[in-house]
Protein backbone atom coordinates (compact mmCIF):
# COMPACT_ATOMS: atom_id res chain seq x y z
CA UNK A 1 0.00 0.00 0.00
CA UNK A 2 1.53 3.29 -1.15
CA UNK A 3 -0.63 5.45 1.13
CA UNK A 4 -2.08 4.72 4.56
CA UNK A 5 -3.90 7.75 5.97
CA UNK A 6 -6.69 9.40 4.00
CA UNK A 7 -8.72 12.50 4.81
CA UNK A 8 -12.20 12.72 3.29
CA UNK A 9 -13.87 16.11 3.60
CA UNK A 10 -17.63 15.76 3.52
CA UNK A 11 -16.98 12.19 4.53
CA UNK A 12 -20.30 11.80 6.34
CA UNK A 13 -22.20 12.59 3.15
CA UNK A 14 -23.49 10.21 0.52
CA UNK A 15 -20.34 9.68 -1.53
CA UNK A 16 -18.00 10.24 1.41
CA UNK A 17 -19.50 7.68 3.76
CA UNK A 18 -19.61 4.99 1.08
CA UNK A 19 -16.03 5.78 0.08
CA UNK A 20 -14.93 5.69 3.74
CA UNK A 21 -16.39 2.25 4.33
CA UNK A 22 -14.82 0.79 1.18
CA UNK A 23 -11.42 2.25 2.03
CA UNK A 24 -11.66 0.89 5.59
CA UNK A 25 -12.29 -2.55 4.11
CA UNK A 26 -9.02 -2.08 2.22
CA UNK A 27 -7.20 -1.31 5.51
CA UNK A 28 -6.78 2.43 5.08
CA UNK A 29 -6.99 4.74 8.09
CA UNK A 30 -9.70 7.32 7.47
CA UNK A 31 -10.16 10.80 8.90
CA UNK A 32 -13.44 12.59 8.13
CA UNK A 33 -14.00 16.34 8.30
CA UNK A 34 -17.71 17.14 8.08
CA UNK A 35 -20.07 19.80 9.45
CA UNK A 36 -23.10 17.45 9.47
CA UNK A 37 -25.17 19.97 7.50
CA UNK A 38 -28.88 19.61 8.35
CA UNK A 39 -29.86 20.09 4.68
CA UNK A 40 -27.99 16.94 3.73
CA UNK A 41 -27.57 14.88 6.91
CA UNK A 42 -27.19 15.25 10.67
CA UNK A 43 -25.89 13.42 13.71
CA UNK A 44 -28.91 11.12 13.38
CA UNK A 45 -28.09 10.28 9.77
CA UNK A 46 -27.60 6.59 8.96
CA UNK A 47 -24.64 7.64 6.81
CA UNK A 48 -22.92 9.33 9.73
CA UNK A 49 -23.76 6.48 12.08
CA UNK A 50 -22.31 3.98 9.61
CA UNK A 51 -18.85 5.54 9.88
CA UNK A 52 -18.61 7.42 13.19
CA UNK A 53 -17.04 4.57 15.16
CA UNK A 54 -14.77 3.49 12.31
CA UNK A 55 -13.04 6.75 11.41
CA UNK A 56 -11.31 9.64 13.12
CA UNK A 57 -14.21 12.06 12.95
CA UNK A 58 -13.84 15.84 13.17
CA UNK A 59 -17.01 17.89 13.27
CA UNK A 60 -15.87 21.06 11.60
CA UNK A 61 -16.00 23.18 8.50
CA UNK A 62 -13.78 23.66 5.48
CA UNK A 63 -14.13 27.39 6.16
CA UNK A 64 -11.98 27.01 9.29
CA UNK A 65 -8.19 27.10 8.98
CA UNK A 66 -7.87 25.37 12.35
CA UNK A 67 -10.26 22.57 11.37
CA UNK A 68 -8.25 21.94 8.22
CA UNK A 69 -4.98 21.93 10.17
CA UNK A 70 -6.37 19.46 12.69
CA UNK A 71 -7.77 17.20 9.98
CA UNK A 72 -4.57 17.20 7.93
CA UNK A 73 -2.37 15.80 10.70
CA UNK A 74 -0.37 12.81 9.33
CA UNK A 75 -2.54 12.62 6.18
CA UNK A 76 -1.17 11.10 2.96
CA UNK A 77 -4.15 11.65 0.63
CA UNK A 78 -6.96 14.22 0.70
CA UNK A 79 -10.26 13.48 -1.03
CA UNK A 80 -12.10 16.81 -1.08
CA UNK A 81 -15.84 16.14 -1.36
CA UNK A 82 -17.24 18.80 0.99
CA UNK A 83 -19.35 21.22 -1.05
CA UNK A 84 -22.71 22.86 -1.48
CA UNK A 85 -24.30 20.94 -4.34
CA UNK A 86 -27.71 22.28 -5.47
CA UNK A 87 -27.68 23.72 -8.99
CA UNK A 88 -30.94 25.61 -8.58
CA UNK A 89 -30.21 26.78 -5.04
CA UNK A 90 -26.79 28.06 -6.13
CA UNK A 91 -28.47 30.67 -8.32
CA UNK A 92 -29.75 32.61 -5.30
CA UNK A 93 -27.39 31.55 -2.49
CA UNK A 94 -24.31 32.75 -4.33
CA UNK A 95 -22.25 33.78 -1.32
CA UNK A 96 -22.78 30.46 0.48
CA UNK A 97 -21.79 28.43 -2.58
CA UNK A 98 -18.70 30.47 -3.38
CA UNK A 99 -17.65 30.56 0.29
CA UNK A 100 -17.89 26.82 0.93
CA UNK A 101 -16.78 25.57 -2.47
CA UNK A 102 -14.10 28.11 -3.42
CA UNK A 103 -12.93 29.69 -0.18
CA UNK A 104 -12.98 26.32 1.60
CA UNK A 105 -10.73 24.91 -1.12
CA UNK A 106 -8.42 27.92 -1.03
CA UNK A 107 -7.81 27.49 2.71
CA UNK A 108 -6.67 23.90 2.15
CA UNK A 109 -4.37 24.86 -0.71
CA UNK A 110 -3.00 27.78 1.30
CA UNK A 111 -1.96 25.35 4.04
CA UNK A 112 -0.24 23.10 1.49
CA UNK A 113 1.64 26.07 0.04
CA UNK A 114 2.72 27.65 3.32
CA UNK A 115 2.92 25.10 6.11
CA UNK A 116 4.49 21.74 6.83
CA UNK A 117 2.27 18.80 5.90
CA UNK A 118 2.44 15.16 4.82
CA UNK A 119 0.00 15.27 1.86
CA UNK A 120 1.25 13.27 -1.12
CA UNK A 121 -1.88 13.23 -3.31
CA UNK A 122 -5.18 15.08 -3.59
CA UNK A 123 -8.49 14.26 -5.23
CA UNK A 124 -11.17 16.84 -6.03
CA UNK A 125 -14.82 16.05 -6.67
CA UNK A 126 -15.64 18.05 -9.78
CA UNK A 127 -18.94 17.83 -11.66
CA UNK A 128 -20.57 17.38 -15.04
CA UNK A 129 -22.05 20.84 -14.33
CA UNK A 130 -18.81 22.46 -15.50
CA UNK A 131 -19.61 21.48 -19.11
CA UNK A 132 -22.81 23.54 -19.26
CA UNK A 133 -24.77 22.17 -22.19
CA UNK A 134 -21.96 19.82 -23.20
CA UNK A 135 -21.04 18.52 -26.63
CA UNK A 136 -23.37 18.52 -29.65
CA UNK A 137 -23.30 18.11 -33.41
CA UNK A 138 -24.80 20.65 -35.80
CA UNK A 139 -25.74 19.40 -39.26
CA UNK A 140 -24.30 22.59 -40.73
CA UNK A 141 -21.46 23.60 -38.37
CA UNK A 142 -20.12 20.26 -37.06
CA UNK A 143 -19.09 19.82 -33.40
CA UNK A 144 -20.38 22.69 -31.25
CA UNK A 145 -20.67 23.62 -27.59
CA UNK A 146 -23.95 25.51 -27.23
CA UNK A 147 -24.58 28.37 -24.85
CA UNK A 148 -27.27 28.25 -22.17
CA UNK A 149 -30.79 28.16 -23.53
CA UNK A 150 -32.69 31.44 -23.74
CA UNK A 151 -35.55 32.34 -21.44
CA UNK A 152 -37.61 33.61 -24.37
CA UNK A 153 -37.33 30.28 -26.21
CA UNK A 154 -38.25 28.18 -23.18
CA UNK A 155 -41.18 30.48 -22.40
CA UNK A 156 -42.58 29.32 -25.77
CA UNK A 157 -41.98 25.65 -24.83
CA UNK A 158 -38.99 25.45 -27.15
CA UNK A 159 -36.56 23.55 -24.94
CA UNK A 160 -34.22 22.38 -27.70
CA UNK A 161 -30.52 23.19 -27.62
CA UNK A 162 -29.44 25.48 -30.45
CA UNK A 163 -26.23 25.77 -32.45
CA UNK A 164 -24.32 28.79 -31.13
CA UNK A 165 -23.30 29.69 -34.69
CA UNK A 166 -26.34 29.15 -36.94
CA UNK A 167 -29.16 28.74 -34.40
CA UNK A 168 -30.64 25.44 -35.58
CA UNK A 169 -31.43 22.51 -33.27
CA UNK A 170 -28.43 20.28 -32.60
CA UNK A 171 -27.84 16.59 -31.81
CA UNK A 172 -26.51 15.44 -28.43
CA UNK A 173 -23.10 13.72 -28.25
CA UNK A 174 -21.18 12.19 -25.35
CA UNK A 175 -19.15 14.87 -23.58
CA UNK A 176 -15.43 14.08 -23.30
CA UNK A 177 -12.88 15.70 -21.00
CA UNK A 178 -11.55 17.95 -23.79
CA UNK A 179 -14.96 19.50 -24.29
CA UNK A 180 -15.49 23.21 -23.69
CA UNK A 181 -15.84 24.24 -20.06
CA UNK A 182 -18.65 26.80 -19.75
CA UNK A 183 -20.92 26.20 -16.78
CA UNK A 184 -24.40 27.74 -16.75
CA UNK A 185 -24.91 27.83 -12.96
CA UNK A 186 -23.09 29.26 -9.96
CA UNK A 187 -22.64 25.71 -8.69
CA UNK A 188 -20.98 24.72 -11.96
CA UNK A 189 -18.71 27.75 -11.83
CA UNK A 190 -17.58 26.89 -8.29
CA UNK A 191 -16.77 23.31 -9.32
CA UNK A 192 -14.79 24.56 -12.31
CA UNK A 193 -12.78 26.87 -10.04
CA UNK A 194 -12.19 24.09 -7.49
CA UNK A 195 -10.91 21.79 -10.20
CA UNK A 196 -8.62 24.40 -11.72
CA UNK A 197 -7.22 25.37 -8.32
CA UNK A 198 -6.40 21.74 -7.52
CA UNK A 199 -4.74 21.09 -10.87
CA UNK A 200 -2.71 24.32 -10.90
CA UNK A 201 -1.51 24.04 -7.31
CA UNK A 202 -0.89 20.32 -7.61
CA UNK A 203 1.62 20.94 -10.38
CA UNK A 204 3.10 23.96 -8.61
CA UNK A 205 3.63 22.07 -5.35
CA UNK A 206 4.52 18.76 -7.01
CA UNK A 207 1.58 17.04 -5.32
CA UNK A 208 -0.32 14.81 -7.77
CA UNK A 209 -3.89 16.04 -8.18
CA UNK A 210 -6.83 14.15 -9.72
CA UNK A 211 -10.21 15.59 -10.65
CA UNK A 212 -13.32 13.46 -11.09
CA UNK A 213 -16.19 15.00 -13.01
CA UNK A 214 -19.00 13.03 -11.43
CA UNK A 215 -22.25 12.74 -13.34
CA UNK A 216 -25.60 12.31 -11.49
CA UNK A 217 -24.67 10.05 -8.57
CA UNK A 218 -27.46 8.07 -6.91
CA UNK A 219 -28.04 4.99 -4.80
CA UNK A 220 -28.95 3.55 -1.43
CA UNK A 221 -28.17 6.01 1.34
CA UNK A 222 -28.56 9.31 -0.48
CA UNK A 223 -30.49 12.12 1.16
CA UNK A 224 -34.25 11.85 0.67
CA UNK A 225 -34.94 15.13 2.46
CA UNK A 226 -32.83 17.51 0.36
CA UNK A 227 -35.16 19.11 -2.23
CA UNK A 228 -32.38 20.94 -4.06
CA UNK A 229 -30.49 18.10 -5.69
CA UNK A 230 -31.07 14.61 -7.06
CA UNK A 231 -34.27 14.00 -9.00
CA UNK A 232 -34.37 10.33 -7.99
CA UNK A 233 -34.59 11.38 -4.34
CA UNK A 234 -36.98 14.25 -5.05
CA UNK A 235 -39.32 12.05 -7.09
CA UNK A 236 -39.13 9.21 -4.56
CA UNK A 237 -40.02 11.49 -1.67
CA UNK A 238 -42.94 12.93 -3.67
CA UNK A 239 -44.23 9.43 -4.41
CA UNK A 240 -43.83 8.21 -0.84
CA UNK A 241 -45.84 11.19 0.40
CA UNK A 242 -48.63 10.38 -2.07
CA UNK A 243 -47.91 13.48 -4.15
CA UNK A 244 -47.84 13.79 -7.91
CA UNK A 245 -44.58 14.27 -9.81
CA UNK A 246 -44.09 17.60 -11.55
CA UNK A 247 -41.71 17.20 -14.50
CA UNK A 248 -40.04 20.34 -15.79
CA UNK A 249 -39.89 21.29 -19.46
CA UNK A 250 -41.10 18.49 -21.77
CA UNK A 251 -39.60 15.60 -19.78
CA UNK A 252 -37.15 14.81 -22.57
CA UNK A 253 -34.22 16.40 -20.76
CA UNK A 254 -31.67 13.76 -19.81
CA UNK A 255 -28.85 13.02 -17.41
CA UNK A 256 -26.18 10.36 -16.92
CA UNK A 257 -27.14 8.45 -13.74
CA UNK A 258 -24.23 6.59 -12.16
CA UNK A 259 -24.61 4.29 -9.16
CA UNK A 260 -22.72 5.08 -5.96
CA UNK A 261 -20.73 1.81 -5.98
CA UNK A 262 -19.24 2.69 -9.37
CA UNK A 263 -18.37 6.20 -8.19
CA UNK A 264 -16.57 4.78 -5.16
CA UNK A 265 -14.63 2.30 -7.31
CA UNK A 266 -13.55 5.02 -9.73
CA UNK A 267 -12.42 7.28 -6.90
CA UNK A 268 -10.32 4.53 -5.33
CA UNK A 269 -8.63 3.94 -8.67
CA UNK A 270 -7.73 7.61 -8.65
CA UNK A 271 -6.18 7.26 -5.21
CA UNK A 272 -4.22 4.10 -5.95
CA UNK A 273 -3.10 4.47 -9.58
CA UNK A 274 -0.23 6.72 -10.65
CA UNK A 275 -1.82 6.86 -14.10
CA UNK A 276 -4.45 9.16 -12.59
CA UNK A 277 -1.94 11.79 -11.47
CA UNK A 278 -2.61 15.31 -12.81
CA UNK A 279 -5.54 14.06 -14.89
CA UNK A 280 -9.28 14.83 -15.04
CA UNK A 281 -11.83 12.06 -15.61
CA UNK A 282 -15.51 11.76 -16.30
CA UNK A 283 -17.26 9.30 -13.99
CA UNK A 284 -20.65 8.15 -15.22
CA UNK A 285 -22.63 5.33 -16.75
CA UNK A 286 -22.12 6.74 -20.23
CA UNK A 287 -25.83 6.78 -21.10
CA UNK A 288 -28.40 9.60 -21.35
CA UNK A 289 -31.59 8.68 -19.48
CA UNK A 290 -34.49 11.12 -19.91
CA UNK A 291 -36.58 12.39 -17.00
CA UNK A 292 -39.79 10.82 -18.31
CA UNK A 293 -38.11 7.41 -18.16
CA UNK A 294 -36.90 8.10 -14.62
CA UNK A 295 -40.36 9.12 -13.39
CA UNK A 296 -42.19 6.22 -15.04
CA UNK A 297 -39.62 3.71 -13.79
CA UNK A 298 -39.96 4.96 -10.20
CA UNK A 299 -43.78 4.93 -10.27
CA UNK A 300 -43.66 1.36 -11.56
CA UNK A 301 -41.09 0.18 -9.02
CA UNK A 302 -43.01 1.73 -6.11
CA UNK A 303 -46.33 0.46 -7.48
CA UNK A 304 -47.59 4.00 -6.97
CA UNK A 305 -50.72 5.85 -8.11
CA UNK A 306 -48.90 9.18 -8.26
CA UNK A 307 -49.59 11.03 -11.48
CA UNK A 308 -46.78 12.23 -13.71
CA UNK A 309 -47.46 15.80 -14.78
CA UNK A 310 -45.37 17.36 -17.54
CA UNK A 311 -45.73 21.00 -16.59
CA UNK A 312 -43.65 22.92 -19.09
CA UNK A 313 -42.17 24.85 -16.17
CA UNK A 314 -38.41 25.38 -16.23
CA UNK A 315 -35.54 26.63 -14.10
CA UNK A 316 -32.99 29.13 -15.31
CA UNK A 317 -29.50 27.61 -15.10
CA UNK A 318 -30.65 24.06 -15.88
CA UNK A 319 -29.01 22.29 -18.79
CA UNK A 320 -30.99 20.22 -21.28
CA UNK A 321 -28.82 17.13 -21.64
CA UNK A 322 -25.46 15.71 -20.75
CA UNK A 323 -23.84 12.30 -20.67
CA UNK A 324 -20.25 11.25 -20.26
CA UNK A 325 -17.75 9.90 -22.71
CA UNK A 326 -15.87 7.33 -20.61
CA UNK A 327 -13.10 6.54 -23.10
CA UNK A 328 -10.37 8.24 -21.06
CA UNK A 329 -11.13 6.69 -17.66
CA UNK A 330 -11.48 3.26 -19.26
CA UNK A 331 -8.18 3.64 -21.09
CA UNK A 332 -6.07 5.10 -18.28
CA UNK A 333 -7.65 3.54 -15.17
CA UNK A 334 -9.41 0.47 -16.63
CA UNK A 335 -12.70 1.70 -15.18
CA UNK A 336 -15.99 0.36 -16.52
CA UNK A 337 -19.25 0.95 -14.61
CA UNK A 338 -20.74 -2.31 -13.35
CA UNK A 339 -24.26 -1.27 -12.27
CA UNK A 340 -26.82 -0.75 -15.04
CA UNK A 341 -29.56 1.85 -14.67
CA UNK A 342 -32.16 -0.89 -14.30
CA UNK A 343 -30.23 -2.70 -11.56
CA UNK A 344 -29.36 0.56 -9.83
CA UNK A 345 -32.99 1.71 -9.73
CA UNK A 346 -34.04 -1.63 -8.24
CA UNK A 347 -31.38 -1.36 -5.53
CA UNK A 348 -32.30 2.25 -4.84
CA UNK A 349 -36.07 1.74 -4.62
CA UNK A 350 -35.66 -1.35 -2.44
CA UNK A 351 -33.65 0.78 -0.03
CA UNK A 352 -36.17 3.65 -0.14
CA UNK A 353 -38.99 1.22 0.65
CA UNK A 354 -37.19 0.31 3.88
CA UNK A 355 -36.88 3.94 5.03
CA UNK A 356 -39.29 6.07 7.02
CA UNK A 357 -41.16 8.55 4.84
CA UNK A 358 -39.54 11.98 5.16
CA UNK A 359 -41.25 15.36 4.90
CA UNK A 360 -41.58 16.49 1.28
CA UNK A 361 -39.82 19.87 1.00
CA UNK A 362 -40.18 20.13 -2.79
CA UNK A 363 -42.88 22.81 -2.80
CA UNK A 364 -40.81 24.96 -0.44
CA UNK A 365 -37.84 24.80 -2.83
CA UNK A 366 -40.07 25.74 -5.77
CA UNK A 367 -41.50 28.70 -3.85
CA UNK A 368 -37.99 29.92 -3.13
CA UNK A 369 -37.04 29.78 -6.80
CA UNK A 370 -40.26 31.50 -7.87
CA UNK A 371 -39.58 34.34 -5.43
CA UNK A 372 -36.12 34.77 -6.96
CA UNK A 373 -37.46 34.75 -10.54
CA UNK A 374 -35.58 31.54 -11.39
CA UNK A 375 -38.60 29.25 -11.86
CA UNK A 376 -40.86 29.95 -14.81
Amino acid sequence: MKYKNILITGGAGFIGSNLSLKLIEKAYNITVLDNLSPQIHSENSPLYNSIKDKVRFIKGTVLSYDDWKNALENIDVVVHLAAETGTGQSMYEIEKYTDVNIKGTSIFLDILANEKHSVKKMIIASSRAIYGEGKYECSSCGIVYPNERKDEDMAKSDFAVKCPDCGIDVKLLATDENSKIHPSSIYGITKQVQEQMFMVMGKTLNIPAVAFRYQNVYGAGQSLSNPYTGILSIFSTRIKNGNDINIFEDGKESRDFVYIDDVVDATILGIEKDEANYEVFNVGLGLAIDVNTVANTLVKEYKSNSKILISGNYRLGDIKDNYADLTKIHSKLAFTPKVSFEEGIQRFTKWVNAQEVVVDMYEKSITEMKEKGLYK
